[in-house]
């Protein structure tokens, strides 16, 4: 089944439950596979099982809105709207605030007969709450119940019936100064975000029939040549053909040190060229290149939610009927059934109740701070594809490691050549690069490298490459076998055994031994320090996986201090134990592999969380991966959990916070103690403080 997806900015949503009522609403269309609304980005992303009828589905999307929310402009999103500016301030809202206000402490302040006091305060309340209210009944005529505007409208007409005309305006004028706080602590995270992800350059300067004419980056085709000057970000990924630099790659991989580059080098998107002038090829359209690829995994994870977020979404839907029934009861029940008790007591207690009966505490601030989490991710040079994937790093119990490019450098160099009496240490590596000559793996090229003559491939004949043990071939008349233990012991080879770190290539010549051939590969320099953070972060296990030889790798996982080493695995081995690793593990804990995300994308796709090593460029690692190191430092994976332990105690402190001040307001409230004030400051007070708190995991040096 075909699933077609389609993009919008909603300009004008100001509201996170209003939100939560559209991605409801949208959810539950016919067609539609998923909806997912990102209020701090105004996205909504729509997914449809239908793509002949995506047209007709998006006609209805426009009209649910409009009845929902009439006052949001549904825009298609495209390649010049993709990040929503923050709205400026309304100056006529602010002037009817100024007006009201100055009504309101006449009112107060000075004495007027009964009638032009009463008129002073009618009029405040309508130029601070018209809006409001209109907006109340235009939602109860569409059924849409238990909104803020609604329960506001009630609690201050409710003040209104009970003579506490002050209390009604005051109430209306705090609920706007909450509101613009948070409507201006909401825009304060949207700068914020906006500036984690300024990394999307404005233009190209395009090489056409001799001249460089400055374009936007979708204009650009592959093998297509731009200038890049210096201070320019670099708008596309290429190879450099002319000139030479210094890259800051800062904003891709979180990396502070400049990169120097020069003809030949690859170039991504999303650099800044610091001071040389560059001429580059362009090797990928800019829908495919890496910032834009960055751009859109920061975006939309929020699509992807965490389980707190689904929680909170269910939590709001029953938690506002449930109070606001509640004070229904308050005002109705106690009045009967209490002596003395009098119905405008009660109802000024039930009132607390609607006030404080909006979640937008919750709503805004949990996805918020998952988003700032992200995005603060990404500064950091770790692309993470959703919430959940986020949230699930807290629970991580067992990180498996995969050896090469992942724990070791990956660059492998001959150490020693050790050969037999009948044949030359010359001649043995010569048929070993001409055996190695075929192959891509590190090992053979660094093989071919330190031979560091020309080969002539017609003398290969009868080239067998054996997946997980070695190479068999003919040379110049020869027959050789290189490869592993188990190779030579599958041709029934007697070989020398070889005791010391680096891995070793055996040969047979005619099926006779001729010797080995050992290649080292060095450990990272920050491997030891990353398996120590890890065991601190409280880790339960620490694995490693590799093909390599048993004694290279028990020495590689006894240096870093790894708790479990599995060596000379075939692919299909290493599917085979991570399987066998996750049914012993414990059931709520995670399971992480980190590989290098080409080689190792069924085992990334295995675990609970696949991490893909030094991704940056690479298409493989970023499909294949939930989660993009886009350094080749593992440490970096200690980063990515710090951060998702903080937004998480952020999430939790939100969630605390906003409950535990409006369960004590309600309690108050009932016992005739808080007055709407005090329910206005636990609605929109606590909302403002939880967005500022939320926004703190954006901020954090890791």
């Amino acid at each position: 089944m075909a699933i077609e997806k389609k993009e919008f900015i909603l300009e004008g949503l100001d509201c996170a439950h209003c939100g939560m009522k559209i991605e409801d609403g949208i959810s539950k269309m016919n067609g539609v596979v998923a909806a997912s609304l990102n209020f701090t980005s105004k996205t909504l992303m729509v997914e449809s099982e239908d793509p002949e009828h995506i047209e007709n589905l998006v006609i209805e999307l426009r009209n649910l809105i409009k009845k929902l929310e009439p006052q949001v402009k549904v825009n298609e999103k495209t390649i010049h709207n993709e990040l929503i500016e923050p709205e400026s301030i309304n100056k006529a809202k602010m002037i009817r605030f100024a007006v009201s206000l100055t009504l309101f402490l006449i009112a107060i302040l000075l004495k007027f007969p009964f009638g032009v006091e009463l008129g002073l305060f009618i009029i405040s309340y309508l130029l601070v709450g018209a809006e409001v209210l209109l907006t109340a009944i235009r939602n109860i005529t569409k059924g849409q119940l238990f909104d803020e505007n609604f329960l506001m409208s009630i609690a201050t007409i409710g003040a209104f019936a009970i003579k506490e005309f002050p209390e009604g305006v005051a109430v209306m004028l705090f609920y706007q100064v909450g509101e613009f706080f948070q409507d201006l602590a909401v825009n304060r995270s949207r700068k914020s975000i906006a500036s984690l992800m300024d990394i999307r350059p404005d233009f190209a300067n395009l090489l056409v029939e001799g001249e460089y004419n400055k374009v936007s980056p979708y204009d650009v085709g592959i093998n297509d040549m731009i200038l890049i000057k210096p201070g320019e970000k670099v708008p596309l990924d290429g190879v450099i053909v002319e000139g030479r630099s210094t890259l800051d790659t800062s904003a891709l991989t979180g990396e502070a040190l400049p990169k120097d580059v020069e003809a030949g080098a690859e170039i991504l998107s999303g650099s800044i060229n610091k001071n040389g002038l560059l001429t580059v090829r362009v090797t990928k359209e800019f829908g495919e290149s890496t910032v834009s690829k960055i751009l859109d995994l920061v975006q939309y994870a929020s699509s992807k939610k965490a389980p707190t977020e689904n929680f909170i979404t269910k939590f709001a839907k029953y938690y506002t009927p449930v109070v606001v029934f509640s004070a229904l009861f308050l005002a109705l029940i106690p009045p009967i059934f209490i002596d003395g008790a009098t119905f405008t007591d009660w109802i000024h207690r039930s009132l607390v109740f609607l006030v404080v009966s909006c979640p937008c505490a919750l709503v805004i601030s949990i996805p918020l701070s998952f988003f700032g989490g992200i995005g603060g991710a990404s500064q950091n040079g770790i692309l993470i594809k959703g919430s959940n994937y986020l949230e699930a790093l807290n629970n991580v119990h067992t990180v498996v490691f995969d050896k090469t490019g992942t724990l070791t450098k990956g660059i492998f160099k001959v150490t020693e050549v050790v050969n037999k009496n009948f044949i030359t240490e010359v001649k043995l590596l010569e048929y070993a690069a001409y055996v190695e000559s075929y192959s891509t793996h590190p090992i053979a090229v660094s093989i071919v490298k330190a031979y560091g003559k020309e080969i002539d491939k017609t003398l290969i004949k009868d080239y067998d490459e054996i997946s997980g043990h070695g190479i068999k071939a003919v040379i110049q008349g020869k027959a050789i076998v290189a490869g592993n233990t188990k190779l030579m012991k599958a041709e029934n080879i007697s070989y020398d055994e070889y005791v010391g770190h680096g891995t070793v290539v055996h040969f047979s010549i005619d099926t006779k031994y001729a010797g080995y051939i050992v290649i080292a590969d060095e450990v990272k320099e920050d491997s030891q320090r990353t398996v120590m953070a890890l065991k601190e972060l409280g880790i339960k296990r620490l694995i490693m996986l590799t093909g390599d030889s048993k004694a290279v790798a028990d020495k590689i996982g006894a240096d870093l201090g790894l708790d479990i080493v599995y060596s000379e695995l075939l692919p299909a081995q290493k599917v085979e134990k991570l399987e066998m690793l996750e049914e012993n593990k414990n059931s709520k804990g995670k399971l992480i592999f980190v590989g290098d995300g080409i080689n190792d994308a069924p085992v990334l796709a295995r675990a609970d969380i696949g991490v893909a090593m030094g991704g940056l460029g690479s298409d493989a690692a970023i499909e294949a991966a939930d989660v993009v190191l886009m350094t080749d430092e593992p440490s970096k994976l200690v980063t990515a959990i710090k951060i998702a332990k903080r937004t998480r105690n952020i999430v939790w402190q939100n969630i605390f916070f906003a409950l535990a001040v409006k369960g004590i307001v309600l309690l108050l409230g009932a016992g005739g103690i808080a007055t709407i004030w005090e329910a206005v400051f636990a609605d929109v007070g606590v909302a403002v403080l939880a967005i500022l708190n939320a926004m703190r995991v954006m901020k954090a040096d890791y």
